[in-house]
């Protein structure tokens, strides 16, 4: 598989699997929603279970009359009520993929990470994931964490890494490059997070995250410009070249995420990772393209997983 580059190529490579992911959605009930699940149907990526209250029921029984061969519906009392059913389906293997519309993040994360009923393995961390298409870079480049995590800790930091990795590889990347993220290339006991760069660049060399390069301190314009690192005098095949950005908190990678897709026109998908399955949460500010695009994400990295396991089950010993 050659690495996916844009969008329309990803959409594309989901488009080859002959198997389709189940997605439930909690409250499409607002038109970004339904641009998504709608436009999915049609280009037949997903099914879809579609979880709603009496208010919106109308409006989701059109959809599965004009697609009834591939959408199931449940009416529920309240949004919560939409959530814990959703929660329990995944639990219970009748959906691959959880899916936000029109309900509060917060009520949301309430079912997704109750202890009793949740979908987050005990031990197991949540950590949102970017993937983005800026018009200027080469590739896709993604990032994390730009919702959940404030300031990671080195097991936090390792749990990042992994899931970021791992979207790499659904994306065809074999080798991801990853640049974690400072504004200087100096290692500073004020910035602990420098600290935690070089234990993790230990791990990587030890092969913990398999197969990647990984470089830091450094800055985004150096994990991105070859010019820029070849002036500093720089030398690592992460520099200019990086598939993943790895940012020391919360703030940064959420103001990244904010600048490039007002000023350079990103496209741009996210998900969850962590719960047992995909979580697509997508900002109250992101467009209906975002939200597709997520939904795109999250279906191939569920289908690449699950290539993984059949190929490793026909795997000769």
């Amino acid at each position: 598989m050659n690495p996916i580059k844009d969008f329309a190529q990803m959409t594309a490579y989901l488009q080859s699997y002959s198997e389709r992911k189940r997605v439930v959605v909690v409250c499409p009930n607002d038109p970004h929603t339904e641009y998504a699940v709608l436009r999915a149907l049609k280009e037949r990526l997903a099914e879809f279970v579609l979880i709603t209250d009496s208010h919106y029921a109308a409006r989701v029984e059109d959809i599965r009359n004009q697609y009834p061969q591939d959408v199931e519906v449940f009416v529920v009392p309240t949004p919560d009520d939409a959530a814990a059913l959703a929660v329990q389906m995944v639990r219970e293997g009748k959906a691959d993929i959880m899916m936000k519309g029109l309900i509060n993040t917060d009520n949301l994360l309430h079912a997704v990470l109750n202890k009793q009923t949740g979908i987050l393995p005990q031990g197991e961390i949540l950590t949102h994931i970017t993937v983005a298409h800026i018009p200027t870079y080469p590739k896709l480049l993604i990032f994390s964490d730009a919702a959940v995590i404030p300031r990671p800790n080195l097991a936090q930091f390792k749990a990042i890494i992994r899931a970021t990795t791992e979207v790499a590889h659904s994306c065809g990347v074999e080798e991801p490059r990853i640049a974690l993220l400072h504004f200087c290339e100096k290692v500073n006991e004020k910035f602990p997070h420098t600290l935690d760069y070089e234990m993790l660049k230990e791990c990587a060399l030890k092969g913990e995250f398999g197969r990647v390069q990984m470089d830091g301190p450094m800055d985004v314009k150096t994990a991105c410009d070859i010019h820029s690192g070849n002036i500093k005098g720089l030398s690592s095949p992460v520099v200019g070249n990086a598939d993943i950005l790895i940012f020391p908190n919360l703030e940064a990678s959420n103001t990244f995420y904010k600048t490039i897709t007002l000023f350079a026109h990103a496209d741009m998908a996210g998900m969850l990772r962590g719960p047992i399955s995909p979580v697509v949460v997508t900002s109250r500010s992101d467009s209906s393209i975002s939200k597709y695009y997520s939904l795109v994400l999250a279906c191939l990295s569920e289908n690449h997983k699950s290539q993984i396991s059949v190929n490793h089950e026909n795997l000769c010993y």
